[in-house]
Formats: C-alpha cells, sequence, structure tokens
C-alpha cells in the first residue's frame, strides 16, 4: 500500500512537472552552449531580493486575517493599521515605524499601476495604510472588522487614495 501511495505521487509530481513545463521558454544550463559552469553558493547562503521578502511579508499578513482591531494594536494580538504593517514587516527584518504618516517616508515611491506584493498602500491622508497583496487586493486593520482584506477600487479606498511605497 505504501509503495503504491509514493508510485502515485511520483508519477504526479512528474506529470506535474511535464505539464507545467510545456508553457515555460526553454532554460540552456551554462554547459549546455559551450560556457564554464557558474560556481552558485549554496542556497542557504543566497540573500532573498527585496521583491521576495515583501512578497513574503504580504502572504504572512495574511495569516492575521480576523485578529481585532486595537488602537495602537502592534501585536497578534490586535493590530491598528500601521501596527499590522510594522509588525509584518519586522518580522522580515525590515524595521518601520509605527506610524502610517511615516511608514509613508520610507522606501521608493510606486505607481498605482505598478504595484507588487508587499507594496504599502496609503489613503486618507495618510491616516491609513496596508499591504498590497496583488489583483487590486490589499490588507489592513480596520475598526470595524479587525484585519480584513479590502479591494483598491472600493469607493472609499478609490476616493481617498494618497500612493505606495515599496520598502
Amino acid at each position: 500500500m505504501i509503495g503504491s501511495v509514493r508510485w502515485a505521487l511520483a508519477s504526479a509530481g512528474l506529470g506535474i512537472l511535464v505539464v507545467g513545463g510545456g508553457c515555460s521558454k526553454a532554460v540552456l544550463a551554462p554547459e549546455d552552449y559551450g560556457a564554464a559552469p557558474v560556481a552558485r553558493p549554496p542556497s542557504v547562503d543566497r540573500k532573498p531580493t527585496a521583491a521576495s521578502r515583501n512578497a513574503n511579508a504580504a502572504r504572512m499578513a495574511t495569516r492575521y486575517l480576523g485578529t481585532p482591531y486595537v488602537w495602537a494594536g502592534a501585536s497578534p494580538s490586535g493590530f491598528d493599521c500601521s501596527g499590522l504593517v510594522s509588525y509584518v514587516y519586522a518580522q522580515v527584518g525590515v524595521s518601520i515605524p509605527h506610524h502610517a504618516a511615516q511608514q509613508y517616508r520610507h522606501g521608493t515611491p510606486v505607481r498605482r499601476d505598478g504595484l507588487e506584493p508587499g507594496d504599502l498602500v496609503f489613503f486618507d491622508r495618510l491616516r491609513h495604510n496596508g499591504i498590497y497583496l496583488g489583483e487590486g487586493r490589499f490588507i489592513h486593520a480596520t475598526k470595524p472588522g479587525g484585519v480584513k482584506i479590502a479591494r483598491l477600487d472600493d469607493e472609499w479606498f478609490r476616493t481617498r487614495w494618497v500612493g505606495a511605497r515599496r520598502l
């Protein structure tokens, strides 16, 4: 029984690789075109890129969906909007203040049409913010409701948009 389960899992994994590889571009290794192989450090020594770190922060923020709103809260027992942002980013090694207007001073500006997961989004004269998740959605802490996901094109957020920053 265990052997057949392993075979089924291995076959499914191979099927995914074959099907998934059908739409990807072929990538040649250096030795395939006559170049010397490039020595690469072990993966544990590689530093994550800012984009992967920010995407990780966005994913991490979703762990706190449903956490209650607490004014000045910055922990899993309760968050306000900027507390959620500062807490999540601290978990990925980025220290930013616990105040939306001060957080807006960090990073680089991002146009709304260039948002990537993990970008900080700001509203209502810098009195509210959240973390962009992708596909027009972001996560934030609000009263009432606590930590939840909203859409940038919801009227309240669309009409009070200030800008975005990439850390």
